[in-house]
């Protein structure tokens, strides 16, 4: 039932894109309160975040998704090619269309549909947490999306206001419970991120070890950035919690040049 649901749902959702009709509106889901959801320039993670989207936001409108596809494509392929395809992201603005971006298609849903599906519930479901396990995403890539993320909300803590990433409310999704009591205790000292009380200066890409990316499920992700001109180093070593449902990916330990926590 639940398959048949949800290709019902795929259809309808692709002939939307085709001739304009379809869910009219559409939700922001699975973002946790006090947090956002990032829109880019464009559909992955590799574009810059231009716009953010509330945890509440409603009646968004859905302007087109990649991979594009017909429910005659859709219909017409195996199971194989559909597992193929990558994850899939979609172009979105608000409804006063003041707001526009691309964002990861698992974080969007129809308006109404939750209401649809269980209308006697009387309590909200958990939220799947966006770094747990899923069959088609590469869990290097997600580690690597969870370093990222956490560099996008520094500079956006810093710019506008956002809780950082390091306030333990926030903190616990993208670290350990113990890294995340370290950072409630107040005595973190240096910066989280750079190991030095200033900044100044660039930050690189967060790249999966090239000798070893993920060893025995410890994945580990590399960035490189430069502080008053030295060149530094620092690394993610993430795993999944099997403390926390779903047991998503979490940092567990970051060294550098000289520090480390927790």
């Amino acid at each position: 039932m639940i398959v048949s649901c949800a290709l019902v749902l795929l259809t309808s959702s692709a002939h939307a894109e085709i001739d304009g009709h379809g869910p009219d509106a559409w939700r922001v889901t699975g973002v946790s309160a006090g947090d956002v959801l990032n829109a880019r320039m464009g559909p992955g993670t590799t574009y810059p975040v231009i716009e953010t989207f509330a945890p509440n936001e409603r009646n968004m409108q859905q302007i087109t998704c990649v991979p594009f596809y017909t429910a005659a494509h859709y219909i017409a392929m195996t199971q194989a090619q559909l597992d193929a395809l990558p994850p899939r992201w979609c172009l979105m603005r608000n409804a006063s269309m003041s707001k526009a971006g691309w964002v990861a298609q698992r974080y969007i849903t129809p308006e109404g549909e939750a209401t649809d599906i269980a209308p006697n519930a009387t309590s909200a479901q958990p939220e799947r947490d966006p770094y747990a396990a899923a069959a088609d995403i590469d869990p290097v890539a997600q580690a690597q999306d969870l370093v990222r993320e956490i560099y996008e909300r520094q500079f956006q803590s810093e710019s506008g206001g956002l809780p950082s990433a390091f306030e333990p409310s926030v903190a616990r999704n993208y670290f350990t419970d113990d890294i995340v009591a370290w950072l409630a205790s107040g005595n973190v000292g240096a910066h989280p991120l750079y190991g030095a009380q200033d900044f100044d200066g660039v930050i690189g890409e967060p790249m999966p070890d090239p000798d070893q990316p993920m060893f025995r499920g410890m994945i580990t992700i590399n960035v490189d950035f430069t502080n008053f001109g030295q060149r530094q180093r620092a690394v993610y070593f993430l795993r999944a919690d099997t403390t926390k449902q779903n047991s998503p990916l979490r940092i567990f330990r970051v060294e550098h040049e000289g520090w480390s926590y927790p």
